[in-house]
């Protein structure tokens, strides 16, 4: 299996060079183990480009009338008039009221909306349309409307999805087809409808390419975008993306929500003595041991400097102590003069801290690493911090820090 999975993965490098990595090949195939980021940008995307495929729907599609009433008689005409004014009526709804809010699934309902209209106008006219025995024009205009599932699937190559979920929106539509084939078992001129049946077939696997396509490059987009080039921990804005997004799901379900805000000791003594070559490298080497030995879940983000963010979600005070005392004790490196590299941490949680916005708890992690630089460094502050040296955890209630003192960097 590994090899077969190696051998994929160098296929997959020449075709897309400098796109993936090996560890995002799965990604193509399944969403779920996208990162939150990734998913609220392509869930953007997504109901973007569905409002604009409705956009074009509703605007064509009653268009398409002028030449109905040229070619069909006009009982006919009307009717399919009347279809497609209710079908454009519904991709005006969709493109009006619809708009993105982050979550995957809100899109995947827009995108269901979106194929569900033509597909269920496609079957109606279908019905239609066999009622009536067309001749010259009038016939050719008619078989013009079993097209529509083509253009349905060569639809989905705007959108950057994966295998399982291109095939998950694909799959009704290529079932109707099916269907309707077996409905008309008898009359059938099984050689059309096969040749037919395999060109989408054939669409839908180009449309399912160009998706995974698109969705290499966006997630190799937000890679670059939400990660600190140095460190490749997350960035500041995306690390207040992941807040904001986590404060809001743990205040709805009232749940614990923990930050720890490090800041490493007298780091500007490694630049000073020893150049930014070596402060670089103190830094990358930081964000591996703790990338290394943090809980799953966790999430380290850059932000700025020497001061780095761990965010823990569901996370109350005392079990991100014990974290941070974990971390602590697998170390952060070593000084290029000899010795550990330290950090000087503090310590919010929602629920404890009784704090109701995340900038806030921001704010009261900051006190608080300042708080530990001022009692000695090296050590963690949950509260207001213990008056004797050395490395300790504190506790209590919360007082407000003195002000940011240059000499404690």
């Amino acid at each position: 299996m590994n090899q077969v999975s190696e051998m994929l993965w160098h296929r997959l490098t020449g075709l897309m060079p400098g796109e993936l990595k090996q560890s995002e090949l799965g990604w193509l195939f399944s969403p779920h183990r996208h990162l939150s980021l990734l998913a609220r940008r392509r869930a953007g995307l997504i109901v973007n480009r569905v409002r604009l495929f409705a956009f074009l729907f509703a605007v064509l599609t009653p268009l398409w009338s002028i030449i109905d009433f040229v070619v069909f008689p006009f009982p006919l005409w009307s009717q399919l008039a009347a279809m497609r004014f209710v079908a454009s009526a519904a991709f005006a709804s969709l493109l009006v009221y619809y708009r993105s809010n982050g979550d995957l699934f809100n899109a995947y309902r827009a995108m269901a909306l979106l194929f569900a209209i033509p597909t269920v106008f496609y079957v109606a006219s279908h019905t239609l349309l066999t009622h009536y025995q067309l001749t010259g024009m009038s016939a050719a205009i008619g078989a013009g409307y079993a097209f529509l599932p083509f253009v349905l699937l060569g639809g989905l190559a705007i959108f950057p999805l994966a295998i399982a979920e291109s095939f998950v929106v694909a799959s009704p539509i290529l079932i109707c087809q099916a269907v309707s084939g077996y409905l008309r078992w008898a009359a059938m001129d099984w050689p059309a409808f096969t040749g037919a049946f395999w060109l989408l077939v054939l669409i839908t696997g180009v449309a399912a390419l160009a998706g995974i396509c698109q969705l290499a490059f966006m997630i190799a987009l937000v890679r670059q975008a939400i990660r600190d080039p140095l460190t490749n921990a997350f960035s500041r804005s995306s690390g207040m993306e992941i807040l904001d997004l986590h404060f809001t799901m743990a205040q709805r379900s009232n749940a614990p929500f923990a930050l720890a805000f490090l800041d490493l000791d007298h780091f500007k003594r490694i630049n000073d003595g020893y150049g930014h070559e070596a402060g670089d490298q103190a830094l990358i080497t930081m964000t591996e041991q703790v990338s290394r030995h943090m809980r799953h879940g966790d999430v380290l983000a850059r932000w700025g400097g020497e001061e780095f963010l761990l965010i823990m979600p569901g996370t109350g005070i005392e079990q991100a102590r014990t974290a941070i005392e974990r971390l602590r004790s697998s170390g952060f490196g070593q000084r290029p003069e000899g010795g550990p590299v330290t950090a000087s941490i503090g310590i919010a949680e929602r629920r404890a801290d009784h704090v109701g916005d995340w900038k806030r708890l921001v704010e009261l992690a900051d006190q608080r690493m300042y708080a530990a630089k001022q009692g000695g460094r090296d050590r963690v502050v949950c509260g207001v911090p213990e008056p004797e040296p050395g490395p300790v955890v504190a506790s209590g209630q919360h007082t407000p820090a003195p002000a940011a003192n240059p000499a404690l960097a």
